[in-house]
């Protein structure tokens, strides 16, 4: 493909595997899709693999989109079966969001490149402040918001998660610890959100990226790669359990610390590729 040696193909493959398996964890761990994970490392391979910059970065982001329904389904059944979903939250938030990631996909299909990316930026820096410097004190009330705010959540959550290839967890994780939800119910609700955004978003992105199909890479279905998707699937969907049972048994801090400084770097990559483009 494109002109690469087997052992190159070979290197690609368990970059992606090794990708998936922690993308798998972070889904569990975080409530998160892992899409955070998954958009920069695709972002590179892509560029390996010679991609038209046109069209790579939405690629990555509906690959990613694609690969999150089956970990984000998994990752949510764990939590549901532990009673941790917050199931009126889940079901205020089900329309605006499925609505936002419409939004969203449609922006993508005649969005220029650094759109995605200032997108990843702004909100992979704020989660990255709010991961490594929040505190409880970081509250706007106890209770979460009535109809017509969670409505507008919702929708934001929709379309920011549609642009970045994310499972929505890093927002709704930040609005509902923001309002006071515990940070299990939080993680196990986002993982919920997960699943609202995935399967609409997928299906948005295959259709943005129809027309684009000559410069896309062979087994591609418009901005989702048959490829990627295969290779991540299965150790995202292992390793999800793992990423549960940890939310659950360990104390987090460490671990929001890891993932704040990654956001960090990978803002800070997509920045700079800002400022050349």
């Amino acid at each position: 493909m494109f002109g690469l040696s087997m052992a190159e193909l070979g290197l690609l493959a368990v970059s992606l595997i090794g990708a998936g398996a922690v993308t798998g964890i972070l889904a569990g761990l975080f409530g998160v899709g892992g899409g955070a994970v998954m958009v920069p490392v695709l972002y590179e391979v892509f560029g390996i693999l010679g991609v038209d910059e046109s069209v790579r970065m939405p690629l990555c982001v509906g690959t990613s989109l694609a690969v999150i329904i089956p970990t984000s389904i998994r990752s949510f059944r764990g939590h549901k079966a532990r009673g941790a979903v917050d199931m009126d939250v889940l079901k205020a938030w089900a329309l605006p969001i499925v609505l936002g990631v419409a939004v969203g996909a449609l922006i993508a299909r005649y969005a220029e490149p650094w759109v995605f990316m200032a997108v990843f930026v702004v909100v992979a820096g704020v989660n990255a402040i709010k991961l490594l410097f929040g505190r409880e004190s970081w509250r706007i009330s106890d209770t979460m918001p009535g109809k017509g705010l969670m409505n507008l959540y919702g929708a934001i959550i929709g379309v920011l998660s549609s642009l970045m290839g994310i499972g929505g967890g890093v927002l709704s994780n930040m609005v509902m610890t923001f309002y006071g939800a515990p940070i299990h119910r939080s993680v196990a609700t986002s993982s919920g959100v997960g699943v609202l955004i995935s399967i609409p978003g997928a299906l948005g992105y295959i259709y943005a990226g129809w027309p684009q199909m000559p410069l896309l890479p062979p087994l591609s279905l418009g901005f989702v790669s048959l490829i990627g998707f295969a290779l991540l699937i299965p150790t995202t969907v292992l390793f999800a359990p793992l990423g549960v049972r940890i939310a659950h048994a360990l104390e987090k801090r460490r671990l929001e610390i890891a993932f704040g400084l990654f956001l960090i770097l990978v803002a800070l990559r997509f920045a700079i590729r800002l400022a050349t483009l």
